[in-house]
């Protein structure tokens, strides 16, 4: 069977265009540079007296099992997600040190230094409820809240996209 040479073409375009939405490949680097960072918040936690695990779970706002994969840094490849970010950020008790290296790693993985397709960190970003995500060079089209605050009254959010424009 003969092939048209569009075929040829579209089949290469699918391809590329494939390759671009599938997730960048979680390196060693990059697991290991995430492991640590989830390791400095887990010392964070500690070197604000809190030692047992029940206290941490506490502190963090999360249960114990989710505590103690934080307190190991044994966590699955995509690391923390949105919403257990959420919920530590929301904990009344969280240490400040803890919340700073919180926002890091945030900022870290919506910049891809933990891997990820740019669709992946857009919605990672876009389910995190912090008044602003910091946007750095590799985050440009990273979408970040428009306003101080979590959300509006109605629960929506707002959004502004770095090239100027604005969407929900």
């Amino acid at each position: 069977m003969d092939s048209h040479p569009s075929d040829v073409f579209r089949s290469s375009a699918a391809r590329v265009q494939a390759r671009t939405e599938r997730p960048l490949p979680l390196t060693a680097g990059m697991k290991a540079r995430q492991s640590y960072k989830i390791r400095e918040l887990a010392k964070a936690i500690k070197c604000a007296g809190l030692v047992t695990l029940d206290e941490q779970a506490k502190a963090l706002g999360l249960s114990r099992s989710t505590a103690w994969t934080i307190r190991k840094a044994s966590h699955k490849a995509s690391g923390l997600s949105a919403s257990i970010i959420n919920r530590m950020l929301a904990a009344p008790q969280l240490p400040p040190l803890a919340r700073t290296k919180i926002l890091e790693y945030v900022e870290e993985k919506a910049a891809g230094l933990y891997g990820g397709s740019r669709t992946q960190r857009r919605q990672f970003a876009a389910r995190l409820s912090i008044e602003k995500l910091p946007v750095c060079g590799e985050t440009e089209s990273t979408l970040v809240p428009e306003h101080n605050g979590i959300t509006g009254v109605n629960g929506e959010r707002h959004w502004v996209i770095p090239d100027g424009r604005s969407g929900s």
